[in-house]
């Protein structure tokens, strides 16, 4: 018998266990400096501002898609008044339910923080797909082909399709089939380089305020 070496053609660079362990160790890392050195008094800080201005618990917690498809509680600051559409109705920069300071959190993508927490805990990675409510996700997977692709690995704080433009409320079909594309693309072509590129150029967008 001859020995052929078998080639795994569907094989994405974070099905190797070493990549897996590398990916999390830069997650804890990266979380656990925020954690320590920016959410220890920015939740505080914060926190009074929101109690302040509106009634309410100062985090946002939704139901999202996770790794193969699991949902789990999504941290954010909460930006908007109490009201019982905040999983029907999407908002934007202009929402007339956000508060004053509700608004400058969402421009300023500070309301995101909290999800630190959340790529501590395992939930989440720091770049990755960002994990959408689940009734956008049912609006538009059997229209958008593979598009559950997106969810084979942990979602993320930031991603490839952030950085490339596509932030923010989706408004059409190409909204969101230009995300999963580039979701799709950051899988196939995951590295370290890759996630410290986009790490970085979300840091520069967001010093610019133009994360939008």
């Amino acid at each position: 018998l001859i020995n052929i070496p078998v080639i795994e053609v569907n094989q994405l660079p974070l099905d190797l266990w070493y990549n897996k362990i590398l990916k999390r160790s830069f997650d804890v890392l990266i979380s656990s400096l925020v954690i320590i050195f920016i959410l220890s008094w920015m939740i505080p800080l914060i926190g009074i501002i929101i109690k302040l201005e509106s009634r309410g618990p100062i985090l946002f917690t939704q139901s999202r898609h996770g790794m193969a498809g699991s949902t789990f509680k999504c941290f954010k600051f909460r930006s908007m008044v109490l009201n019982n559409k905040a999983d029907t109705h999407f908002a934007d920069n202009n929402d007339k339910r956000l508060t004053r300071f509700g608004k400058i959190l969402r421009i300023s993508a500070l309301d995101e923080m909290p999800q630190f927490l959340n790529v501590f805990l395992g939930d989440m990675s720091v770049i990755g797909p960002r994990p959408h409510p689940i009734i956008l996700n049912n609006q538009f997977s059997e229209k958008i082909q593979k598009f559950d692709k997106r969810h084979e690995f942990k979602p993320g704080i930031t991603g490839l399709a952030q950085v490339s433009g596509f932030r923010g409320k989706i408004k059409s079909y190409h909204d969101m089939s230009s995300r999963v594309k580039l979701d799709r693309y950051y899988f196939k072509n995951w590295s370290l380089y890759l996630d410290l590129k986009i790490f970085s150029q979300t840091i520069i967008k967001l010093t610019k305020f133009n994360l939008t």
